[in-house]
């Protein structure tokens, strides 16, 4: 089975699909302007589109990276986090505070999830 690739350029794609495993690339908030919690909130909601569009969702998350500029703000992160996820069915999750792409960023989110069996 090859590969199947979503909302690509030149550079990357956003989804990635292969053997029943959806791949999203790290997301980014929208509006950059709003706080770590609102940031998170932007991310998480382009990831429940993206795995929508892949045909999955956050029920069949596998694993999730998680980059914030600033470990002071894990906690409201942490707070759209836990809200966002499903309750029983965490992802493995590892996260680091990083330099993101562009300065006013505060968290980039990486996530994999399986397609539902049929």
């Amino acid at each position: 089975m090859g590969v199947t690739y979503q909302d690509s350029n030149a550079r990357m794609s956003q989804v990635a699909v292969h053997n029943g495993t959806v791949y999203l690339a790290g997301q980014v908030p929208a509006d950059a302007s709003a706080g770590m919690r609102g940031q998170t909130e932007q991310v998480l909601a382009r990831i429940d589109e993206l795995l929508a569009q892949a045909g999955t969702s956050k029920e069949h998350l596998i694993s999730a990276l998680v980059w914030v500029t600033d470990m002071a703000e894990f906690d409201e992160m942490n707070a759209a986090w836990d809200i966002w996820v499903v309750p029983g069915r965490p992802p493995v999750r590892a996260a680091t505070e990083a330099k993101l792409a562009k300065p006013e960023f505060k968290v980039e989110i990486m996530v994999v999830a399986a397609l539902p069996e049929a």
